[in-house]
């Protein structure tokens, strides 16, 4: 068996077409990891995004019927007019 030398001069030879298949490989490769990190990146913002709204809904409803959010325009005419007919119905039952 002989010996086998390696320096800085050492040549190494390799067939064209195998050369461009590696690098052609390894292209795909990198180009794959990228495509791959960048949607694990998107999905993780979008459940990031989603566990906000799903706290701020949590949030709204506990204390929408509290009242601890104010209330609707329609709420509030609603209960100026039972208001009003609560008024009228004490001065009927009333006389």
């Amino acid at each position: 068996m002989s010996d086998l030398k390696v320096s800085d001069n050492s040549i190494i030879s390799i067939p064209l077409r195998n050369l461009v298949t590696i690098i052609i490989a390894v292209s795909i490769a990198v180009g794959g990891y990228f495509a791959l990190t960048q949607r694990l990146d998107m999905i993780e913002k979008d459940t990031e995004i989603m566990r906000v709204f799903i706290d701020q809904n949590s949030e709204f409803r506990v204390k929408w019927p509290r009242g601890e959010l104010g209330s609707l325009p329609d709420d509030a005419e609603q209960n100026m007019r039972l208001d009003h007919m609560e008024k009228q119905l004490e001065k009927l039952i009333g006389n």
